[in-house]
């Protein structure tokens, strides 16, 4: 399935591969839900961005008041943090709780591991300071991430 494809991908651009995970328990945890939820927002009309899941996120986030927090991210600057209840509240309740179920854990840890790995994903997958285009997985591929 595309989350689960993409849950693969985050985690290994995490660092979480296929082994045991960091700080946050479960292998590739963080990868997993952030690749669940943005399987659900290409799935749920809310990819924004060109079709790009990551940038209707960031979309939404900055709509919700995180501008800044997610230009930082993009930008070449030091990344803002974001707390799980900021981004709990910026995303759409269905698509958090479909990410918490698919990735076996409550929505206010998926909001959690999102907000714990969003700011270096995005880092990562925009090293010139703007967010490419082309779908996820593209972007993630051609980081050679």
């Amino acid at each position: 399935m595309a989350g689960n494809d993409l849950g693969s991908l985050l985690g290994g651009l995490l660092g979480g591969g296929g082994g045991g995970g960091g700080a946050g328990g479960a292998a590739g945890g963080g990868g997993n839900v952030l690749g669940a939820l943005l399987s659900g927002l290409m799935g749920g009309g809310g990819g924004g961005a060109g079709g790009n899941p990551l940038g209707g996120l960031l979309e939404m986030l900055t709509k919700s008041g995180l501008a800044d927090q997610a230009q930082s991210w993009v930008g070449t600057g030091e990344n803002q943090p974001v707390s799980g209840a900021q981004i709990k509240e910026a995303l759409p309740d269905a698509a958090l709780e479909q990410a918490a179920r698919e990735s076996g854990v409550s929505p206010e840890a998926a909001a959690d591991e999102i907000a714990a790995q969003l700011p270096a994903v995005v880092d990562k997958l925009s090293p010139s300071g703007q967010l490419p285009g082309g779908s996820l997985e593209e972007l993630i591929r051609q980081q050679n991430l």
